[in-house]
């Protein structure tokens, strides 16, 4: 038993069972992948794919038992790699950051600075997506933290942190009416006014749909994106009325837009750091979390991390 035959298992289940994509991914052969997975099944006495002539088409139940048993040696292969390394350099390496554009645009930039000014010689990866994506890549292992307001609670094998906590804000172009409009703001007058907003599923657009919802009202939502720029684009050009995270307004910046709070409106939000339950973490990745969220500690993370036990990556897609 080795652990690429363990390599050509995970990511057959990772792959949807594609040996032309786990070929690719592991930089190898088809024929060398199905070899792989034959020689273990061979030496298990089991058989781990259910079989369609030469291609697989799922796990069998012995297969789906192994899974996580494969998840956590490959895991732990990982852990050693990163305990040497922590031991024998702790100033050099390596850091994954996968993020969404919120966070990556508004919250990081400060922290990712002050992190390479502490740590030169640490390559730092910056990953963008979707929160869903986040928190793929954390379960793949693609990245080593994880930074979204949705999504990252959906799935066991992560533990999610909290980090701190945001409000959304109305922004308008200058002379819009609802400036000169009664104070404080109504979920009623927006309804008057077509809204850009987030797409369903980022930046607490769900808060936003269940503060109408639980008012009765419908409003009149006429475009949507991932990212506050270019909601802030099309409200420039006079399309809408914005709802966007308060964080993502800055005054300077957005001279021909104004804001309006709206905390009162709206259910605030979390934003969560993400963690592969069982990873080990290098010394210096405990620092970027503190520095981002100065009340986790490493102790309070290392806590936390201990009362979990690792999930297997492919039941939680």
């Amino acid at each position: 038993m080795n652990f690429q035959q363990l390599r050509s298992v995970r990511e057959a289940v990772r792959c949807g069972f594609n040996l032309t994509d786990v070929a690719d991914a592991l930089h190898t052969s088809q024929p060398g992948v199905s070899r792989q997975i034959r020689e273990l099944e061979d030496e298990l006495g089991i058989e781990i794919f259910v079989r369609a002539g030469k291609r697989l088409t799922g796990l069998t139940p012995p297969g789906a038992a192994l899974l996580p048993v494969v998840e956590r040696l490959l895991l732990e292969s990982e852990n050693l790699k990163r305990v040497g390394d922590d031991f024998s350099s702790s100033m050099e390496g390596q850091l994954s950051i996968a993020a969404t554009h919120s966070q990556a645009r508004y919250a990081l930039p400060l922290v990712v600075r002050d992190f390479r000014a502490r740590y030169p010689d640490v390559a730092l990866h910056l990953h963008q997506g979707s929160p869903r994506q986040v928190a793929a890549m954390l379960m793949s292992g693609e990245a080593d933290i994880g930074v979204a307001t949705e999504a990252l609670t959906n799935h066991e094998s992560l533990l999610t942190l909290p980090c701190y906590r945001w409000s959304h804000s109305v922004i308008l172009p200058e002379n819009h009416p609802l400036l000169s409009a009664p104070q404080p703001l109504t979920l009623q007058a927006l309804t008057e006014h077509p809204i850009i907003t987030y797409d369903q599923g980022y930046t607490g657009r769900s808060h936003i749909d269940d503060a109408f919802q639980r008012a009765g009202l419908m409003p009149r939502i006429v475009l949507t994106a991932m990212d506050a720029d270019v909601i802030k684009t099309y409200v420039e050009l006079g399309m809408g009325v914005g709802i966007i995270a308060a964080i993502a307004f800055d005054p300077e910046r957005d001279r021909l837009l104004r804001m309006l709070d709206a905390r009162h409106l709206f259910q605030l939000n979390t934003t969560r750091l993400g963690l592969r339950r069982g990873a080990w973490l290098r010394g210096y990745a405990y620092d970027f979390i503190e520095m981002f969220a100065p009340t986790l500690t490493r102790a309070d993370v290392e806590q936390a991390m201990r009362s979990y036990e690792p999930q297997p990556w492919g039941d939680h897609i």
